[in-house]
C-alpha cells in the first residue's frame, strides 16, 4: 500500500454510494442489477491503478461478490455488467481524484456448501457392492427393498416378500436367528448399501432386536424411502419422523405398494412387472396399485399402454380393463387421461389407443 492509502476517500464510502447506485437501479427498473448490488459481499482493492495526471489519479477495483444462483444467472453478461456498473459508480460519487477503475463479479464462497454430495455423484464413504453380490441378493431385477424385522415374524415377513414379488419388488429379509457370522454381516451390509427402499416391520418387540435399530439407522443415513409399518408398536427415535403406516399383515403388500410407487424407479419396475403377469388374477391385484400413482411421464405412459396392449392377461382384467367398476374401479384409461396431458380410450376389443 502506498503513502497515500490512508487518504482514500473512495473506498471508505462505497457502502453510501452503492446504496445509491441501487436506488437509482430501482427507479430504471433494473432489477438484476439492484439484486447484484443488494446481495453482494464488498471488497475494495485500493490502489488498483494510477495515472500522474492532474497530481495524481487513484484506481481502486471493486469486487462484488454473489450468490450461487446470482452469479450463474448474470456470468452470460458478466462483462457488460462489471462495465455498466463501474461506469454507474463513477457517474455517482464526487471523490476528486479517485474513481472505479474495475469492478468484478465473482461468486460467493460458502465454506459449508457440499457441492460434490449435492451432485448425487459422490459415492461419500458408502459401501461399494460388487455386481454379483448384488445380483446374487436381489436378482435381476426389481426395486430393491430390505425388510427389516425380528426373527419371530420370519414366516409373515416371508409371505410379504412374495407378495411384493408381483408388483416388481425385490426384497432382502435379514433373518435374525441365523448366527451373525462375518460371512452374514456382510450380506446384511451388501444389502443395505444398494438397497433402493427400506420397510421396517414394527412389531411389539422390534426394539429389541440387536440389528433392527442398527438397519433403521443405515437406512436413514442413506437417505432412501422409509415406510415404519404399526404392526403392535409406533415408530420411534429417529425413525418417529416418519409417519407410520397402520396396517395388518394381510393388507400390508397392497399399503406399502401404495406408498412406494410414488417412487419414479419403483414405478418403472412396477410397469416391467406388469408385462410378467400371469392371469386376469394376477392383473386385479396388479391393479390395486394403480391408486396410489400420482404423477407420470410421457414415456412411461407410452410403456404403460404398450404393455397394456401387448399383455393379454391384462385386457382380460377387470381391474385395467375397467368393465366392472364397481367392483375393481375405472381401469388403466382413467388413470392416464387423468396425469397426463393426452386422452385415451378403450376400443371395440379392448386395446387402449389414442383419441388425442
Amino acid at each position: 500500500m502506498s503513502e497515500h492509502a490512508s487518504s482514500f476517500e473512495l473506498p471508505k464510502n462505497i457502502e453510501h454510494y452503492l446504496a445509491t447506485l441501487s436506488k437509482l437501479y430501482a427507479h430504471e427498473g433494473k432489477r438484476q442489477f439492484q439484486e447484484i448490488i443488494v446481495n453482494a459481499q464488498i471488497r475494495v482493492h485500493e490502489e488498483w491503478d494510477y495515472d500522474n495526471w492532474n497530481g495524481g489519479t487513484y484506481g481502486h477495483a471493486l469486487f462484488l461478490a454473489v450468490p450461487e444462483r446470482l452469479f450463474l444467472s448474470s456470468i452470460k453478461q458478466k462483462g457488460d455488467i462489471e462495465r455498466k456498473i463501474t461506469e454507474d459508480l463513477n457517474k455517482l460519487h464526487n471523490v476528486h481524484n479517485e474513481f472505479i477503475a474495475q469492478v468484478f463479479l465473482e461468486m460467493e464462497v460458502v465454506e459449508d456448501h457440499d457441492w460434490r454430495k449435492a451432485s448425487g455423484l459422490l459415492l461419500d464413504g458408502q459401501r461399494d457392492v460388487a455386481p454379483d453380490a448384488a445380483q446374487r441378493i436381489w436378482g435381476d431385477d426389481g426395486f430393491r427393498v430390505f425388510l427389516s424385522h425380528k426373527s419371530e415374524v420370519k414366516k409373515e415377513t416371508a409371505a410379504l416378500k412374495d407378495g411384493l414379488r408381483l408388483f416388481g419388488i425385490s426384497c432382502f429379509v435379514a433373518h435374525e436367528d441365523i448366527h451373525p457370522t462375518k460371512a452374514w454381516q456382510d450380506e446384511i451390509e451388501n444389502a443395505l448399501a444398494s438397497m433402493e427402499g427400506f420397510v421396517a416391520l414394527m412389531t411389539e418387540d422390534f426394539h429389541d432386536s440387536n440389528w433392527t435399530d442398527q438397519e433403521v439407522g443405515y437406512a436413514i443415513a442413506r437417505g432412501v424411502q422409509i415406510i415404519a409399518v404399526r404392526l403392535g408398536k409406533d415408530p420411534y427415535g429417529f425413525i418417529g419422523k416418519f409417519q407410520g403406516l397402520s396396517s395388518t399383515w394381510q393388507l400390508a403388500v397392497e399399503d406399502i405398494v401404495k406408498i412406494m410407487i410414488k417412487n419414479d424407479q419403483m414405478l418403472n419396475a412396477y410397469i416391467q412387472a406388469l408385462r410378467n403377469c400371469k392371469n386376469w388374477d394376477s392383473g386385479n391385484v396388479l391393479a390395486k396399485a394403480l391408486p396410489g400413482i400420482e404423477k407420470l411421464t410421457s414415456s412411461q405412459i407410452d410403456a404403460l399402454v404398450a404393455t397394456y396392449n401387448e399383455t393379454g392377461e391384462l385386457r382380460g382384467s377387470f381391474g385395467f380393463n375397467g368393465t366392472n367398476p364397481r367392483g375393481y374401479g375405472l381401469g388403466l384409461v382413467s388413470y392416464l387421461n387423468r396425469l397426463g396431458s393426452r386422452q385415451f380410450k378403450y376400443s371395440n376389443d379392448w386395446h387402449i389407443e389414442l383419441v388425442r
